[in-house]
């Protein structure tokens, strides 16, 4: 049996390798922009949590969507800060391991909770004479439940496949961790967890994505029988920014997935797809969400009157 006792904890990150004159210039980028997506998500949790009128099941779903935007930038942001600033290309093995595990969590999350969100509106636009009576309180503790849950369990199992194998190389290949560049790092037969890694996509990917498209047309379909064109015309345009940020998502998701197959694909354009795919639907998500409702716009203005102007 090969001996593994010498491989170091520390391990080797592939780093963006930019040209000295534009690594300011990303680190100012990389900052902002992680302060807008800690600002734009607090701006909306505590909307959502200290107005009553606003405990709704649409915007309790948007609450864990930004969470789970929260999740997902803080695991990546804080390491490519510090990348940029110190050019730090190393990480010890137990912090990678848990950059991987939230990422993931992360990514999974945001499928689980827009699919949730999309059935929400199905029903609110679709069926609304039922609305209140199917999402009462308890089915959409059940659904967030049941979105946490499958979540956590399907990373944990995933994290516990990767752990029992021996590792032999310190290099990643990424600029960040997940589990493919760390799977890459196992001296020893990865089938299973290639099996339950490609199983665990498909499954996401063909329950979410044929359940948003499901939801979706028949949204489209009830907006092009309302005679109203001014809901007509706001459904559409909702619905419409709604599937393209989803749609971009998953587009960069998937490619980064896909690219870990393809040996012939171009390592510096997989980081910048991959790290892509983590900064602009926390990003996007807050505006098309969020901030573009008007009621929630009106209540956050409200809200920061009164702590500016409490009388």
């Amino acid at each position: 049996m090969n001996d593994f006792s010498n491989v170091s904890s520390t391990l080797s990150l592939q780093g963006f390798d930019l040209p000295p004159g534009t690594i300011i210039p990303a680190f100012i980028f990389a900052t902002l922009g992680y302060i807008f997506i800690i600002f734009c998500n607090l701006v909306l949790l505590t909307t959502i949590i200290v107005n009553k009128s606003l405990h709704e099941p649409m915007y309790v779903l948007l609450l864990n969507l930004q969470i789970n935007d929260l999740i997902g930038s803080t695991a990546l942001f804080p390491q490519i800060i510090k990348e940029l600033l110190w050019d730090t290309r190393t990480i010890q093995f137990s912090s990678c391991v848990t950059q991987a595990f939230f990422i993931h969590i992360y990514i999974t999350g945001a499928v689980f909770i827009l699919t949730a969100m999309a059935y929400d509106r199905y029903l609110a636009i679709c069926r609304p004479m039922r609305y209140n009576t199917i999402m009462n309180n308890a089915h959409l503790m059940k659904i967030i439940s049941l979105v946490w849950l499958s979540n956590i369990l399907m990373i944990a199992v995933l994290f516990i496949l990767l752990l029992r194998l021996p590792r032999c190389r310190s290099l990643l290949t990424h600029t960040y961790c997940d589990n493919p560049s760390l799977l890459q790092l196992v001296c020893a037969n990865t089938t299973i967890n290639n099996i339950y890694g490609l199983m665990t996509v498909a499954v996401c990917q063909v329950l979410s994505v044929s359940s948003i498209m499901f939801t979706y047309i028949q949204i489209l379909i009830a907006c092009f029988r309302n005679k109203r064109s001014d809901t007509r015309s706001k459904a559409l345009q909702t619905c419409a920014t709604h599937l393209i940020v989803f749609l971009i998502f998953e587009c960069l998701g998937l490619f980064t997935i896909i690219s870990y197959r393809l040996t012939n694909t171009s390592p510096y354009f997989r980081r910048f797809s991959g790290v892509i795919a983590m900064i602009l639907p926390p990003m996007l998500n807050p505006i098309v969400y969020g901030l573009k409702s008007k009621e929630i716009r009106a209540k956050a203005l409200k809200f920061f009157q009164q702590r500016i102007n409490p009388s």
